[in-house]
């Protein structure tokens, strides 16, 4: 978490109908600062991750919108120190779905097919909801979990300027999380709300090819156990790029690459990942296009 996902162009405009479904996996580093109550006191992890996810772009009272869902599957391989000697764990599963609905209130009215073949952007703002749902695999007997066992909702504004062919974006965010009752052998978790600030730039190219450059910070997010609030604050800055090759008509790459540092608590994160996508219209669409 700690508002590390920089996804770039996720403010654009789509006409109504489209489809995307995609596939992913990724490979992360992580060494993760946590509070002093525990017994461990950093973990340094190696985690494969795969995704599918599924977008459908609406029509949301003339507002052009969208909903998505993510199903994640986590294997990673954790490593610490616990009373004084070296451990090793590791663990797998699903985790949590995250669902989300997003509408452009600015600049980008819903459009079918043969509308946005004409539509040029310029200024777009708009909002989004995300929910991540406690599904993923969680014990309370262990303190490293593939689950939060928590919702989450994290509201986000964004907007997007248009310069020929570059795109630059700028997005605010918070993290509102839920409690955990059932954290670490019956305690309860609660934590602050973590703020985000990020941006892209982004580069389009020939054959419909382009890449991002993307910073995100974000602080917050202090944790109380049992009430009592922790020195947990999460100070994070991370940098990523991402190149978008397409392969076909309606199949895409998208190959990317993120790191950054943690300021205080949280983690130093390096990941490197690849998704497939593949898109397409419903069918009453494609007939207004003949």
């Amino acid at each position: 978490m700690e508002g590390q996902e920089l996804e770039p162009r996720s403010i654009t405009n789509l006409p109504v109908g489209s489809n995307f479904v995609v596939g992913g996996y990724g490979f992360s580093r992580i060494n993760t600062l946590l509070d002093s109550a525990f017994p461990i006191k950093e973990i340094d992890s190696r985690v494969h991750t795969v995704a599918g996810a599924y977008v459908r772009s609406i029509n949301f009272f003339g507002l052009s919108s969208k909903i998505d869902i993510i199903v994640p599957y986590f294997a990673g391989h954790y490593e610490g120190e616990y009373q004084g000697r070296e451990i090793g764990i590791n663990r797998s599963g699903f985790g949590d779905i995250r669902m989300r609905f997003s509408f452009n209130f600015v600049g980008s009215k819903a459009m079918d097919a043969s509308e946005y073949q004409k539509y040029s952007p310029d200024f777009v703002s708009g909002l989004s909801v995300q929910v991540i749902a406690p599904t993923g695999f969680y014990d309370s007997q262990y303190l490293i979990n593939i689950g939060s066992n928590r919702w989450v909702i994290k509201p986000q504004w964004g907007v997007a300027k248009n310069y020929e062919k570059w795109i630059l974006e700028g997005y605010l965010g918070v993290w509102l999380f839920g409690e955990n009752n059932h954290f670490l052998e019956g305690n309860s978790l609660e934590q602050e709300p973590l703020f985000t600030i990020k941006g892209h730039a982004i580069r389009t190219m020939k054959s419909n090819r382009w890449m991002s450059f993307s910073a995100g910070y974000a602080v917050g997010g202090n944790t109380k156990i049992n009430g009592t609030l922790r020195e947990t604050q999460i100070s994070t800055l991370r940098l990523a790029f991402m190149y978008a090759l397409p392969i076909s008509k309606a199949g895409s790459l998208k190959f990317s690459a993120i790191s950054g540092i943690r300021f205080q608590k949280g983690s130093d994160y390096n990941s490197l990942a690849v998704a497939y996508q593949y898109k397409w219209l419903d069918k009453k669409e494609m007939l207004k296009l003949k």
